[in-house]
C-alpha cells in the first residue's frame, strides 16, 4: 500500500474533527455460502432460523430501550421498523420457503431473500419493505450475525481514538459503535438525511459520507484525520499534521466551553439591537442542546422526522401531541415554530400517498401532500392545536408556492378547530401562522402572501437550490450552489422589505444563518430572527455582538451592488477581517 499522505474528499454530514487510527469494516461484502441440507433436515433448519429470529428480536428490543434512554423515544422509533420487519411474513415467510423448497441453510435463505427484495422493491406489495431498504439491510446483517454466532461490531480492542472506516453503517451499528466511544465515521455511502447520519449528529460524532473506495485505501491501525467540517479524510498524515489536528481538536473543545459562557449574554449588536437566535431541531434529544446553548426558542422543528422514525406506521394523534408539548414547553417563554410535515418522495411521500413520482423533489411534497391527504393532516393539526395551550405555538407551512394553498389551509384548520371545540377538547385557537419562503415564486410575490399570514420563514437551502437549478449534493454542479449569489441576496432583501412594510415577523432558518461569516450580512439586511443548529448559536452570538447595526447595514448595501457571489464573499470577508483586527488592536 502506498503510505504517502493523501486527502479524500466526501460530504461532511456531521460536523467535527477527529484524529485517530482507522478500524476498517466491510459490511456489503459479507460472504454467505450455500450449503445443501441433509435429507429431512429442513424442519431443524427452519427451527434454527426461528430461534435466530427470536434472539435477533430480543437484541433489537434491547437496543431500542438503550436508545430510548440515551437519545430519546423519537430516535428509538427507528428500531420499531426493525422489529416489525422481523415479524413480517413478506420477509420471514420467504426465508422459510427457501429453506424448505431448496433445502438450503438459513444463512443462504436470508441472503437470497434480501437480494430478491432489494432487486424487486418496486414490485413488492408491502409498502414499507419497498421504502425501507436501509432497515432491511440492517436487520439482515443482524440476523446473519446471530445465525453465525458472531457478535456485532463491538471492537473489543477499542482503546484510544478510533475512527471507523466502512463502506456503510446501519443505524444499529452506528448506535453501538458510538456508545463505545468511536471518535468518527468515514463512510463510502450515506447521505445528509440517512438514519445513520441523524444518529451520528445526536451522538456528536463527526461523519463524512461519499468517500468512494476508501475501504480499499486503508487497513486497520492506519493513522487518519477526519475533518467533518471540510468533508475531508486525510490518510497517512505526517506526525506534524497529526499534532496540528490534535491541537485543533483541543482548541475546538476549549472554544466550545468558552462560547458556552455566552448563553447568558444578550444576543444584540454592539449598539444594542436585539437579534433572536433560535434552534433548528429534528429530534427531541436536541431540546437539551437548545437550552444549553442559549437558544431563544425553537425556530424550526421539522415534524417529518416523527413520521420517518415511526415508519412504517403513521403517527397517531397522541404521538404527535407528546412530542409537540415537549417542544412548546421547552421553548417557553419563547416561540416554538413547528413546521407541518414536509415529506417528499424520498421522505416517505409514496408511503403516505401510495403513488410513484419521477421527480419527487418537485412533486407532491410539503403543503401539497398535506392538503392532498386531509385524513393524515387532520391528525397532526389536532395535536398542534392541543399542544398550543402549553406555550407560544407558531405553525409553519412548507413548500408554499401559491396563495390558494394558504387559503385552503385556513379553511381546513378552521374545520379542525371546530371539531375540537365540539368535542370539548382543550386547545389553543390563537396561534401564529407562517409560510416557508423557499420557492422563488413565493419570494417574488411575498407582498401578496403577507396579508394572509403572521410571519415568514426563509428556507435558504431550497430557495438557493430551486433558484440556481442545482442539486448541492451533486458533486458535478455543487460549485454552482452559491448562497451569496446576487439573485439570492436580492430575493432576501425583497422579502425583508415586504415583511417590514406589512409588520409581520420574519426569520431565516436555512444554513446561511449558521455561517459566522454570513450572519452579520443577514443582520445588516434587516433580519432580526435567525434559526440554526443549537451548537452554532454561541459562535453566531459572539460574532453579532462585535458589530454595530449601522455598519452592518452599510455592509449589506455594498454587497447588494456586487455582480457575483465571489465578489460578495470577498466583500464580507474583508469587512469581518478589518473589524476583528480593529477589535484586537483596541
Amino acid at each position: 500500500m502506498n503510505e504517502e499522505m493523501r486527502t479524500i474528499r466526501g460530504r461532511g454530514v456531521a460536523a467535527g474533527v477527529a484524529v485517530g487510527r482507522a478500524v476498517c469494516i466491510q459490511t456489503r461484502t459479507v460472504e454467505v455460502y450455500r450449503f445443501p441440507l441433509a435429507e429431512g433436515g429442513a424442519d431443524a433448519e427452519v427451527e434454527r432460523f426461528e430461534e435466530a429470529l427470536r434472539r435477533t428480536r430480543d437484541e433489537v428490543q434491547s437496543l431500542r430501550r438503550q436508545v430510548g434512554t440515551d437519545l430519546g423515544e423519537e430516535l428509538a422509533g427507528i428500531f420499531e421498523a426493525h422489529l416489525l420487519l422481523l415479524q413480517d411474513s413478506a420477509f420471514t415467510g420467504r426465508v422459510t420457503r427457501h429453506i424448505r423448497d431448496e433445502e438450503v441453510n438459513a444463512e443462504w435463505a436470508v441472503h437470497r431473500t434480501v437480494s430478491e427484495l432489494e432487486d424487486r422493491f418496486a414490485e413488492i406489495d408491502n409498502e414499507y419493505l419497498r421504502e425501507r431498504s436501509e432497515d432491511l439491510r440492517d436487520v439482515s446483517r443482524h440476523l446473519l450475525r446471530v445465525l453465525a454466532g458472531v457478535a456485532a461490531h463491538e471492537l473489543s480492542e477499542i482503546e484510544g481514538d478510533v475512527i471507523v472506516v466502512a463502506d456503510d453503517l446501519t443505524p444499529s451499528e452506528a448506535v453501538q459503535l458510538g456508545r463505545q466511544g468511536v471518535r468518527g465515521f468515514a463512510l463510502e455511502g450515506g447521505g445528509r438525511t440517512s438514519h445513520t447520519t441523524i444518529i451520528a449528529r445526536s451522538l456528536n460524532v463527526p461523519l463524512i459520507s461519499g468517500l468512494e473506495g476508501v475501504t480499499d485505501l486503508l487497513t486497520d491501525n492506519d493513522p487518519v484525520i477526519l475533518d467533518g467540517d471540510a468533508g475531508e479524510l486525510l490518510l497517512h498524515p505526517s506526525l506534524q499534521l497529526l499534532s496540528e489536528y490534535r491541537q485543533r481538536r483541543e482548541d475546538i473543545v476549549q472554544r466550545e466551553q468558552e462560547l458556552l459562557a455566552t448563553s447568558t449574554l444578550d444576543s444584540t449588536t454592539r449598539d444594542g439591537v436585539p437579534v433572536s437566535l433560535m434552534a433548528n431541531i429534528d429530534l427531541e434529544a436536541e431540546l437539551d442542546d437548545a437550552r444549553r446553548f442559549g437558544a431563544a426558542g425553537i425556530g424550526l422543528y421539522r415534524s417529518e422526522f416523527l413520521y420517518i422514525e415511526r415508519s412504517p406506521a403513521i403517527p397517531e394523534e397522541e404521538d404527535h401531541l407528546e412530542i409537540y408539548r415537549r417542544v412548546v414547553a421547552a421553548a417557553a417563554p419563547h416561540p416554538a415554530v413547528i413546521r407541518t410535515y414536509d415529506l417528499g418522495g424520498r421522505k416517505m411521500a409514496r408511503e403516505v400517498m401510495h403513488t410513484e413520482e419521477e421527480n419527487p423533489v418537485l412533486g407532491l411534497r410539503g403543503i401539497r401532500l398535506t392538503l392532498a391527504r386531509p385524513d393524515v393532516f387532520r391528525t397532526q393539526l389536532r395535536a398542534l392545536f392541543r399542544a398550543g395551550v402549553d406555550g407560544d405555538l407558531w405553525i409553519l407551512l412548507p413548500m408554499i408556492s401559491t396563495l390558494e394553498e394558504v387559503l385552503r389551509f385556513r379553511e381546513f384548520s378552521s374545520q379542525v378547530l371546530g371539531e375540537l371545540e365540539a368535542e370539548g377538547i382543550e386547545h389553543q385557537p390563537d396561534y401564529k401562522l407562517g409560510i416557508m419562503i423557499e420557492v422563488p415564486s413565493t419570494a417574488i410575490t411575498a407582498d401578496l402572501f403577507a396579508p394572509q399570514v403572521d410571519f415568514f420563514a426563509i428556507g435558504t437551502n431550497d430557495l438557493i437550490q430551486y433558484s440556481m437549478a442545482v442539486d448541492r449534493n451533486n458533486e458535478h454542479v455543487a460549485d454552482l450552489y452559491q448562497p451569496l449569489h446576487p439573485a439570492i441576496l436580492r430575493m432576501l432583501h425583497r422579502v425583508v422589505e415586504v415583511a417590514g412594510d406589512a409588520g409581520i415577523d420574519l426569520e431565516l432558518c436555512g444554513e446561511m444563518a449558521s455561517d459566522p461569516m454570513i450572519a452579520p450580512l443577514l443582520v445588516g439586511m434587516g433580519l432580526r430572527r435567525l434559526s440554526m443548529s443549537p451548537r452554532v448559536i454561541p459562535a453566531i452570538k459572539e460574532r453579532i455582538r462585535q458589530f454595530d447595526s449601522a455598519e452592518l447595514a452599510e455592509l449589506a448595501e455594498e454587497c447588494l451592488t456586487q455582480p457575483s457571489a465571489t465578489e460578495v464573499k470577498q466583500c464580507v470577508e474583508r469587512f469581518v477581517a478589518e473589524r476583528v483586527a480593529q477589535e484586537t488592536v483596541s
